[in-house]
């Protein structure tokens, strides 16, 4: 095996599936794309995401997606529905990338690093929303979404051009939360 393919493939994985826990579709689509137009490899798990069908469904549903974030109330009904699916789509785009190897372990490899990600993200992006809808009546939504179409789209564009810096942008990025989770939590029970 080639430890330095399989390192790339797993920040390209990793990266694209913190961008699904924004918008599932996007990262997918924009896999799509890569496949299609510019031959980028994926092993034979991911070997569809290349085909018509699969391009016109992922369109689809990414405008779909993105519209339907602008949607008072609908946005939040969308979150519960976007976190499972995001799990998924992590999980297939990581173990999808990584090259030819026991299942076993690109199916781990995938659940771990790619729905981890994702999750990891999608909780993130769902709690901030909440915290708008309760303090701002929902006012405040469309800038969120605005704001996690652009994460998701700079997300994705730096997992398939720069695939190392965008892994270490999302560890930094995770570090940080949880950091300001854990400060958070400790000025609440002091006072």
């Amino acid at each position: 095996m080639d430890w330095l393919h399989i390192a790339l493939a797993l920040c390209t994985g990793i990266a694209l599936a913190a961008s699904c826990g924004f918008r599932v579709f996007m990262p997918l689509l924009a896999l799509s794309i890569a496949v299609r137009f510019f031959s980028f490899p994926v092993s034979s798990v991911l070997d569809w995401v290349g085909s018509d069908a699969a391009f016109i469904a992922l369109l689809a549903a990414t405008i779909v997606e993105i519209c339907a974030y602008y949607v008072p109330v609908v946005d939040n009904a969308l979150d519960a529905i976007c976190g499972p699916l995001a799990l998924i789509a992590g999980t297939l785009i990581a173990a999808g990338l990584l090259p030819e190897m026991p299942d076993f372990l690109r199916w781990s490899l995938g659940i771990i690093a790619g729905a981890g990600a994702a999750g990891a993200v999608q909780v993130g992006s769902s709690s901030l929303r909440a915290g708008s809808t309760l303090t701002t009546a929902g006012i405040g939504n469309p800038l969120i979404s605005t704001a996690e179409l652009g994460l998701s789209i700079a997300g994705t564009v730096m997992a398939l051009v720069v695939p190392v810096a965008a892994a270490i942008v999302f560890f930094i990025v995770l570090w940080l939360v949880i950091r300001a989770i854990r400060r958070a939590r400790r000025a609440r029970n002091a006072s």
